[in-house]
């Protein structure tokens, strides 16, 4: 459906633009010569929060009116409002998987007796607050299905609380487990108990910023005070130390994956693991190093299996005997494409990888031979998998540029999937193209980049156009939906995802050639896109708008301090900004591995060049920004977000508006509500269309 959308342009597309910036709220610079904006590291500061109410008030007053605005956010509502259900997990006599409507503000978890079984809902976040300030985090069902873990983050944040609720009546049981953050709770095979993570009550005033420390794994017995749980593993030698639980399906084996928060984003564990059938046993450590990622997938009987990247760049899976902690068997060697993730169903290994930046799955045997490949739709990702070693199914979701998530139950004796829950589109995605170049970087590399556009563009040089990267901690980007992307498709504009180094697209080697002392590589490649972009025409540096997410927002902050000419537009969202001190905060500290340590003078020399708050300009004209960050993030704290939005608007030279928008009640990345989400895309996407020229 063609639907009109009129925003202020001059002339043949290019943005209007007023021959002024706007007068931005005052901030007293501090002594500090290459940080003089430290002082809003005191984010809980009267004088901090009465400059971050002027800056929304700002914000809201350049964005607030603009033409085009009441049909984007309606566009939006009506694209968040499709039915989207994501794959089940089979547990017991019941399934369990998380669903999402017009009707709710976040996804609810829904229960039925069998895979294809009219559900009901069993939790639904908003009964505990209508106004979404405590957020569904996540949810692990037991292994019998008797009963469901839910855990609820107070602003979306990462703080959680796990609750627990019975599945056949509906009702909570009085436990609650707080002052957890990332991991799920593991059940006992009788739902008896659980494993899970702790850390200490963080100082009151300190929530967003004290460093994670000092991590503990307890067993809660269900019904129990939780001043009574055990501590069942804890290095107070290395306080820094973090342990997630996982369970075997049987419930014979608790697996402890050990990662270090100091060095978090280096995807290395050890694992230690505990026989649940030997009474007084204690964990044995089966890996005692520093050296490889290891994810656990699964165990058959004392089998367990694992994907690591020990001797594989682009990773294999693994076996060891839990009653031989030294016998290590390769079931599914590395090869050619790298592997992102794997379950094990029906004594089958299914497995997801990446060719050349989108998924494949493929099935093998228990002992590694391949039998076949699943059908997949198109040019897209897979994610999700479910399954289970004893039953002979299993399911994944789908998505791509121009399909929303979609839910694929896959039969493993022919590789044949078929849509279990569709979304419903609301568009003709048959309208549009999704094309993959490979443009060449600085030093000649041949980088993969997705470009979605209506059929037949014009290569003119006159489209708007969206550019998307990530690049962080050997974290890939293959094909997704996103609504705001399907906007502006809609109307003309082009989208595209870069996979720079840095990520994991081609397994380790691409992740290193971006990481540490080549972090400025994952930089260049973005610009390199950049340029590929408009030497082909595709748009003109007027109509290129550039974001990204967290890591992706250190990569846009960097990419425009260093290239401010080759952008109309950018928007750093939740982004690693300050390179010199992200390690003093958060979960800071963890990504030392993946970019370089501060304190460690050879590498803050490195740090400083790629580091977007410290490459910050006075006299450049700078192209319109829209810095965004959230109240609630405790992954990237807010600090970074205020000080580079100071800098650059002290910076400023040119006619563009330096914006801070600061999301109230919302996590890492934003909120996880329809309406925050809804709301915010409305105001980026409102942000490109009047500073790139977006029109139809």
């Amino acid at each position: 459906m063609k639907r009109a959308l009129v925003l202020l342009v001059v002339g043949c597309g290019a943005p209007a633009a007023s021959s002024s910036h706007p007068s931005y709220p005052a901030v007293k610079p501090g002594p500090i010569a290459d940080d003089p904006y430290r002082g809003l590291e005191q984010m809980e500061a009267a004088d901090t929060a009465k400059w971050v109410a002027a800056e929304n008030e700002l914000t809201d007053k350049t964005l607030r009116g603009a033409p085009g605005k009441a049909e984007i956010h309606g566009r939006l509502v009506e694209l968040y409002s499709r039915d989207e259900v994501w794959p089940p997990e089979h547990r017991g006599q019941r399934y369990f998987w998380l669903r999402r409507d017009a009707t709710h503000d976040q996804p609810i978890i829904q229960v039925a007796g069998t895979a294809d079984g009219e559900p009901s809902t069993l939790v639904d976040p908003s009964e505990f607050a209508k106004d979404g300030s405590l957020q569904l985090a996540a949810y692990q069902p037991s292994q019998d299905g008797a009963v469901v873990a839910y855990g609820l983050a107070s602003g979306g944040g990462d703080w959680t609380t796990w609750r627990f609720r019975d599945a056949a009546s509906g009702k909570d049981l009085p436990d609650e487990l707080p002052y957890a953050k990332y991991y799920k709770p593991a059940f006992t095979a009788d739902h008896a108990g659980v494993y899970y993570s702790r850390f200490p009550a963080p100082q009151k005033g300190a929530e967003l910023t004290e460093a994670d420390h000092d991590c503990k794994l307890y067993f809660h017995k269900l019904g129990t005070p939780v001043a009574d749980d055990k501590v069942v593993y804890e290095r107070s030698d290395h306080p820094s130390w973090q342990f997630e639980p996982h369970t075997t399906f049987d419930g014979k084996y608790l697996v402890i994956a050990i990662g270090d928060g100091e060095v978090g984003d280096s995807r290395q564990e050890q694992i230690a693991v505990l026989d649940l059938t030997t009474p007084g046993a204690k964990p044995i450590a089966i890996v005692d190093t520093y050296r490889a990622e290891y994810e656990f997938i699964d165990g058959i009987g004392s089998g367990l299996y694992f994907i690591t990247d020990a001797g594989a760049p682009n990773k294999k899976i693994t076996m060891v005997d839990a009653g031989a902690p030294g016998t290590w068997r390769d079931i599914v060697p590395s090869g050619p494409h790298a592997i992102e993730s794997a379950v094990i169903a029906g004594g089958q290994v299914v497995v997801n990888e990446l060719v050349d930046a989108h998924s494949a799955i493929a099935i093998y045997d228990a002992a590694g031979t391949k039998l076949r490949d699943a059908e997949l739709p198109g040019i897209g990702a897979a994610n999700d998998l479910t399954g289970r070693p004893d039953e002979a199914e299993a399911f994944f979701g789908y998505t791509s540029f121009t399909t929303p998530r979609t839910s694929y139950a896959l039969d493993l004796a022919t590789g044949k999937s078929t849509p279990w829950r569709a979304a419903s589109n609301g568009f003709d995605a048959t309208a549009y193209d999704t094309k993959q170049v490979f443009f060449a970087a600085q030093d000649g590399t041949k980088v993969p980049m997705f470009i979605t556009s209506r059929k037949g563009l014009a290569l003119d040089g006159s489209h708007p156009t969206l550019m998307y990267g990530y690049g962080f901690g050997g974290i890939s980007s293959p094909p997704s939906f996103k609504p705001l992307e399907l906007v502006w498709l809609e109307h003309g504009g082009v989208v595209v995802t870069v996979n720079v180094r840095g990520g994991g697209e081609y397994g380790d080697a691409w992740h290193h050639a971006g990481w540490r002392q080549n972090t400025h590589v994952r930089v260049d490649d973005f610009i390199a896109a950049a340029r590929y972009l408009i030497e082909h025409k595709y748009t003109s540096p007027a109509h290129l708008g550039i974001y990204g997410y967290s890591g992706g927002g250190f990569l846009v902050g960097s990419a425009l301090v260093k290239r401010p000419d080759l952008f109309g537009a950018a928007a750093p969202i939740a982004g690693v900004l300050d390179m010199l001190r992200f390690h003093l905060f958060g979960q800071g500290a963890g990504w030392q591995a993946d970019v370089g340590h501060p304190e460690v003078p050879a590498e803050a020399v490195w740090l400083r060049a790629v580091s977007p708050l410290h490459n910050v300009r006075r006299g450049t004209h700078y192209p319109a920004t829209y810095i965004v960050t959230s109240d609630h993030d405790v992954r990237v704290a807010p600090l970074h977000s205020y000080k580079f939005a100071a800098a650059m608007q002290a910076a400023q030279a040119g006619p563009a508006p330096i914006l801070l928008r600061v999301d109230v009640e919302s996590g890492h990345g934003g909120g996880g509500l329809r309406s925050q989400e809804i709301a915010q895309n409305t105001e980026l996407l409102v942000f490109f269309a009047k500073y790139l020229g977006l029109s139809q």
